[in-house]
């Protein structure tokens, strides 16, 4: 390994370490405290953003059980760079959005449409205008239910102006991109999928009211695991898009196994190019929010994780090429699992040869067999031929799950999958 890697992982360990997150947490709050300021939250809302309108949903009961001050901001969509394939990510939002507010026990139905512009606009002039209001609550609701239905009001006059840029420049100058987003003390927490973590952190300092109930608001959901297995014998397939640059597909890895495993499915392992090297941009604030995000999730899932040595480029290229060697060994899974826990975790630099062969034989694979496969590139067409299904199907990044017609991105989403498998297999 060398030095630069070293280093770069022992930084990243810090970064995202329990310690660091826990440091800040208590120097934000006894700044609070000396100040003698409440607890502030800043919500940054989508009008057109589904995961914006279970949020409403969401914080509606919130305000209630926390003794905080809730400050609503309307903002615009993403960019372009944080939303490379938009009308992909539009319409999923709206599936994903449906199939999160069945399980949450939320309001909203796919009608599978987006709502029109004029329609969008005056919902942002009905929502700017309530934001501050006593009756804020119930009025956003109604405005969000009504662009939804498809039944909010249009002015005669449309009103000039933009109604976003004063949300869209907090949400930059406190560092996001995204709507449906929630800011508290340095940390962020994306809708209804992060607002447990923030119900977390409130109730350790005192904010939860007296009497509030027990429950968080929306648990993240767990799996079952029921060890079923099919009963006429046929075998499912779970499909498993994954990229070794992804730290959310190192955290689905294990739990993506256990499905197959449990409910008698063969586990196919899908492997695409990252984003990155496909032209696509990360910019730094996207980096710098996924890799905390995956840093308390893995501290959720009990994962190890933080030893970082980024495998982009090179790294990816030389795993790809033995990923496909050893998917013909029977031990695909086996490499793919080894590599990610090496990079995400352990700080191995994958590009370097002594790297790659504690990888390899972490797998139970031969090191001078797979050192043979570097110099193939047979395994760029598989990885093509994966995403362009990807994106016949709908979807562009990783961690993609599919089972028959079921197609869920992101390792929060297995669940959805699990439903799908048990159909299958009860």
């Amino acid at each position: 390994m060398s030095l630069k890697t070293l280093v770069v992982s022992r930084v990243a360990e810090a970064i995202t370490s329990a310690q660091r997150q826990d440091a800040a947490r208590d120097k934000f709050e006894k700044e609070r405290q000396r100040q003698g300021a409440r607890h502030r939250i800043d919500y940054f809302h989508q009008i057109d953003d589904p995961y914006g309108h279970l949020a409403l949903q969401a914080l509606d009961l919130f305000r209630s059980r926390y003794d905080v001050d809730l400050h609503v901001w309307l903002v615009g969509a993403p960019d372009d760079w944080a939303a490379p394939e938009r009308d992909r990510l539009i319409a999923y939002a709206r599936e994903d959005s449906a199939q999160l507010a069945m399980k949450s026990g939320f309001g909203f139905e796919d009608h599978g449409v987006q709502p029109a512009p004029e329609a969008v606009r005056a919902a942002q002039d009905q929502f700017a205008a309530a934001i501050g209001a006593e009756d804020f609550w119930p009025r956003a609701l109604s405005i969000s239910e009504a662009l939804w239905a498809g039944t909010i009001e249009l002015p005669a006059t449309p009103a000039t102006g933009d109604r976003c840029a004063k949300g869209n420049a907090e949400r930059a100058r406190l560092g996001h991109f995204m709507g449906a987003m929630l800011h508290y003390g340095g940390e962020w927490y994306w809708g209804i999928d992060r607002l447990h973590y923030l119900e977390t952190r409130l109730r350790g300092v005192g904010a939860q009211i007296s009497g509030a109930p027990d429950a968080l608001i929306f648990p993240s959901p767990g799996l079952q695991l029921a060890a079923l297995k099919p009963a006429t014998g046929a075998k499912p397939v779970l499909h498993w898009y994954l990229s070794f640059r992804s730290p959310y597909t190192y955290l689905s890895a294990h739990r993506a196994k256990a499905l197959a495993d449990a409910y008698g499915a063969e586990l196919r392992l899908r492997f695409v190019l990252p984003m990155v090297m496909r032209g696509l941009p990360v910019p730094p604030m996207k980096s710098r929010y996924f890799t905390l995000d995956n840093a308390r999730e893995a501290r959720r899932l009990d994962i190890p994780f933080g030893r970082i040595a980024d495998p982009v480029g090179k790294p990816v290229e030389r795993g790809y090429a033995i990923l496909a060697w050893a998917m013909q060994q029977g031990r695909g899974y086996e490499f793919v699992d080894s590599f990610l826990s090496a990079v995400w975790s352990q700080g191995v630099d994958a590009g370097s040869d002594s790297g790659m062969k504690q990888i390899v034989e972490t797998a139970g694979l031969a090191w001078p067999e797979a050192r043979e496969q570097l110099a193939r590139e047979n395994w760029r067409e598989e990885a093509e031929a994966n995403r362009l299904e990807l994106l016949e199907i709908g979807h562009w990044g990783v961690p993609c799950f599919r089972v028959n017609d079921i197609c869920v991105w992101g390792q929060d989403r297995l669940w959805v999958i699990e439903d799908a498998l048990k159909e299958l297999t009860s």
